[in-house]
Parts: structure tokens; sequence; C-alpha cells
């Protein structure tokens, strides 16, 4: 096992593209650590400074505080895990899996002992004598975390090891990692633009735009208080609702309703600002079924249904609003610091699924103040 640090990381490629920028992370010993964003962020290009795949431009990398900048990749002892799984194909999976163990000529008992031990851990046993391609794509993945497994290795590094497979085989390998990751207690570097992945395995989850890091914190935290409007966009499916916004008079204005400010916001830094709320889909109840004693706490409204997404356990509801007059000027001058497509006039609501809802439908809904965020336009930082 190690610690992993990550200090001012730069990746720079020639004078104009910096594929990442200024990275400080610090990876805890037996923690799995999850590099999430979306494509072109630079978390592969990350993990690939860390493997030693990638020089690192300027910043430092240390490994149970050693510099690691200039160790060639096979002397850091780090086990990677790639997309396609880089298997050879004509040799069996008993082969596969030993082949670290071949290069480093140990004894054929030692070599037998390790990865008969790997196979019995990833249900491989009886596949040992295949070659990769009598495998299932699960099958095939297995195998090649076998063959980080039996290194002994200072930490694991996945490259979106499950993008290969169907969404039941991504599932059923996302537990069996996380069983394997807490059974080992190996430190654990996962890639993945899958917030899916990020937010049920990992220990803490570091959100990447543009090769900066937006926020590292655990699942939780990252929901329940994201940093900036990227990350509150990015983590939560469907994605947090974000709707024009402004203060005044201490009370939250929004386009379809009016609601008490959220404890934690002071009502005179932002009072008269134009802001960007923002709303979970599963922040919205029923009106009808709220306790009078809670109604104050927040704001009702009637939304008028356009389209129902029934996924079985899962309803969606979207309905358009209109903004008033008097609130134009803030949709405005958002749209003048921010992409104004995040201000799409509708809402995605989160509904009983047991309720049947029609099209075209009124529905009154309810939402707490408290689980509204509130977002600067210019800095799209949190208030």
């Amino acid at each position: 096992m190690a610690r992993i640090e990550l200090d001012r990381l730069v990746k720079r490629y020639g004078d104009d593209v910096v594929a990442v920028d200024d990275v400080t992370l610090d990876i805890a010993d037996g923690e799995l650590m999850i590099l999430v964003g979306p494509s072109g962020c630079g978390k592969s290009t990350l993990l690939r400074m860390i493997v030693g795949l990638e020089d690192i431009t300027s910043g430092e990398l240390r490994i149970d505080g050693e510099r690691m900048n200039e160790t060639p990749p096979h002397e850091r002892n780090l086990a990677m895990v790639f997309q396609n799984y880089a298997l050879y194909p004509h040799l069996s999976v008993f082969e596969n899996i030993a082949f670290p163990l071949r290069l480093r000529k140990l004894p054929e008992r030692a070599v037998r002992e390790k990865v008969e031990r790997a196979a019995g851990m990833l249900e491989l046993t009886e596949h040992l004598a295949r070659r990769p391609s009598q495998l299932s794509g699960g099958q095939r993945q297995r195998v090649a975390m076998g063959r980080a497994i039996v290194r002994d290795a200072k930490a694991f590094l996945f490259d979106e090891p499950l993008s290969n497979l169907d969404a039941r085989l991504r599932a059923q390998m996302r537990a069996e990692i996380a069983r394997l990751q807490r059974r080992l207690g190996t430190t654990t570097v996962y890639v993945t633009h899958d917030q899916t992945e990020a937010m049920t395995l990992g220990d803490r989850v570091a959100v990447l735009e543009a090769g900066v890091l937006q926020q590292c914190a655990t699942p939780r935290e990252l929901y329940e208080r994201p940093a900036n409007l990227f990350v509150a966009g990015f983590i939560g499916a469907p994605p947090m609702n974000f709707v024009p916004a402004r203060i005044a008079d201490g009370r939250l204005e929004l386009p379809f309703l009016t609601a008490p400010l959220r404890r934690d916001v002071d009502p005179a830094a932002a009072d008269g600002r134009a802001l960007v709320a923002g709303i979970r889909p599963e922040s919205f109840e029923d009106a009808r079924r709220i306790d009078p004693q809670r109604r104050e706490t927040g704001g009702a409204f009637t939304a008028t249904i356009e389209l129902v997404e029934w996924l079985g356990s899962e309803q969606y509801a979207y309905a358009p609003y209109d903004t008033p007059a008097g609130m134009r000027d803030v949709l405005e001058a958002i749209a003048a610091d921010r992409d104004r497509e995040i201000l799409r006039p509708q809402i995605i609501v989160s509904l009983d699924p047991e309720r049947r809802v029609t099209e075209g439908e009124s529905v009154p809904l309810w939402v707490d103040g408290a689980e509204i965020h509130l977002f600067d336009p210019r800095s799209g930082r949190r208030l």
C-alpha cells in the first residue's frame, strides 16, 4: 500500500495545450480515489503521470514521501489496468496472470501460488486453462485485474476499466472491484467518466474540468454541497435544475416561486444580484402532502407537465416555466457571465413512480428553501 501525493502537477503539450493544470491531491494509504470528469478533462493524463507513462511538466509526484518525477515506470511498483484489458491472446488465463511474475523470474511454485490465489479471489480458477478469446468481457477484465493483484504492487491504477462492458456487467464488475479493494486494502486510483461508478465506488471523488481540479470530497459531500456550478451540474442524474434567481427583502425569488433563504446564505451579501439557483429533481415534493408546519420553510407552485419518463422504479416529469418580465434582467445578467444553455426554461422533477401522471396535467409542487443551492454566475462558486 502507498500514499500518493500530487503537488501542483502540470502537464503541458507544447506552448499552448495544458492538459493538467496545477492539480494538488493527497491520496491516503489504502484509499480508493476516483478521478471523474467529461472526455478531455485530463483525468487519464493525470493517471498516466502517476504511473510514469507521461512526463511531468512541473510540480512533484511523491509515493510514500519519495519523489517519483524521474523514476522509470517499472521502478514505481504500480499496477495499471487498462480499458482494453491488454491481454496476450496466445497465452492462457494462467499465463496472462503470471506474466509479470515470469518477468521477475520467480520460482514456479511461487508463481503458481500467487496465480491460484488471485484466480480464487476473482472466481477464475476454472478458466485458468482457457484463452482470452474464450472468455466474456467481464471475465477478461478480471484476468487483467488478476495480473495486477499478483504483482503485490503499492497501488492499483484503473483507466476506465468498465467502459467496454454492457450495463449489467458494469454493475456486476463495480461491485467486484469494490469488494476486492476493501479486501486487499490497496491504494487505488480509478479513472472514469461515469458518475455512477464514481459515486458508488469512491472513498473520495476528484472532479476535473479542462485539466483543473474543481472539487475533491466524499460522494455525499459532492452531492449535497457542490463547490460550483460545474460540479453541481455534473454530479447527479438527472442533473440539477438551474434557474435564474435573485434575493429581495431577505427572500429568494425564482420565476415560479418565492422561498426563504438557506441559513448558510447571507442575504446582505447577495441582495439584488443576479444569481443561479440549483434544485435537485428529487427535492420537489407534492404540495398537497406537505405538513402545514413545514409549508412556510419553502415555496409552492403549480407545474404543467410537458413530458413524462417512467422507468419503473423512478419517474421524471419535465415542466416548462415562464420567466416574468420583472426577472428577465436577471436572466440577461446571468447570460452575460455564463452559458445561457444551463438556464433552459424547464425543470425536471422526480415524482412517485406509482403515481400516474399524464402530459398536460397540472401538478402542485413544493420545495424546501434549504434544498435550493445558490451560485454566483460570474465565478460559478456556490454561495
